[in-house]
């Protein structure tokens, strides 16, 4: 029997062959010991995420990074149009052959920075949307 620290429980998940595939190829690249660290990691670094998302209050300044395919870019001007206050820069660049990425720097009430997140994030057309707060 595995000797564990008595304030750890045992939880399952379920996971389709792909996705345990991932999980040991990042354990494997990144050097955790099993599964379960680098799943701990993984939920470490969303609740760190959330948390700080949630926290957001007053003016703040936070990368925004949107990956979408090129066909999109419509989609990523009219919230961009919304929020032209709140973007101080804005970088677009193509990925590959039909994938663009957008970074906008942003700089303005913690609301705002939220609201036009939430815009990209809902838009189902974005394949990928990351805030760092600054």
């Amino acid at each position: 029997m595995v000797n564990k620290p008595k304030d750890v429980s045992i939880i399952s998940i379920s996971l389709n062959n792909d996705m345990i595939k991932e999980l040991d190829r990042l354990q494997k690249t990144l050097g955790f010991t099993g599964r379960s660290e680098i799943v701990r990691a993984g939920i470490r670094t969303f609740v760190q995420e959330e948390k700080q998302k949630q926290d957001m209050k007053g003016i703040k300044n936070a990368i925004l990074m949107v990956v979408h395919a090129d066909e999109f870019d419509d989609q990523v001007a009219g919230i961009k149009h919304d929020y032209e206050d709140l973007i101080k820069t804005h970088l677009h660049n193509k990925i590959d052959n039909n994938r663009c990425v957008e970074l906008f720097l942003l700089d303005g009430d913690a609301k705002k920075i939220d609201a036009v997140t939430k815009g990209f994030l809902v838009n189902k057309k974005m394949d990928n949307v990351k805030l760092l707060v600054l």
